[in-house]
């Protein structure tokens, strides 16, 4: 599928690849229910087809979107997937994972940096790691375990014959 922006007339490939969305699970069921929309009628970012609304010459591409996007899959797949999260706690993920890709962009500027950081900086590291800090609270700091037992086809097909 390919999705032309309105804003700019770019054509951008959807889905986007390796993000998976919450919306894209229920979108067939919730066609026909009373209330629902359909997905023509959501926004481009809640069927999933884009990581963020942009404006022309945005790049969902970029390397700091590709990593903010490995972020949220990784927290989402702590919390045992989209379909256990909240819409609040998604919404939270999306702002703990710029964080963590805003921290980790000025740790790199810090290591990579002959002298000392600017106190500027320090100060930012420091709200940023403390508003990061507050976020994960809220939606939890621990692993909602999933199950990952295979069923017993898929163990007996695994399992090779001792010779």
């Amino acid at each position: 599928m390919v999705d032309v922006d309105t804003e700019n007339g770019a054509a951008s490939r959807a889905p986007l690849a390796g993000y998976s969305h919450p919306a894209r699970a229920s979108e067939t069921a919730s066609r026909g229910a009373p209330g629902e929309r359909i997905s023509t009628q959501r926004s481009i970012v809640t069927n999933g087809n884009r990581l963020f609304l942009r404006r022309a010459g945005g790049n969902d591409q970029s390397a700091w979107a590709r990593r903010l996007r490995d972020v949220v899959e990784q927290h989402v797949s702590d919390l045992g997937g989209w379909e256990m999260c909240s819409a609040a706690e998604q919404s939270i993920i999306r702002r703990v994972a710029a964080l963590t890709v805003e921290c980790e962009r000025l740790e790199a500027r810090f290591s990579n940096s002959d002298h000392a950081p600017r106190d500027g900086d320090l100060q930012t590291y420091q709200r940023l790691t403390n508003t990061l800090r507050r976020a994960l609270e809220a939606v939890g700091i621990h692993r909602r375990p999933r199950d990952v037992t295979p069923t017993l086809e898929a163990y007996l097909a695994g399992r090779k014959e001792p010779k």
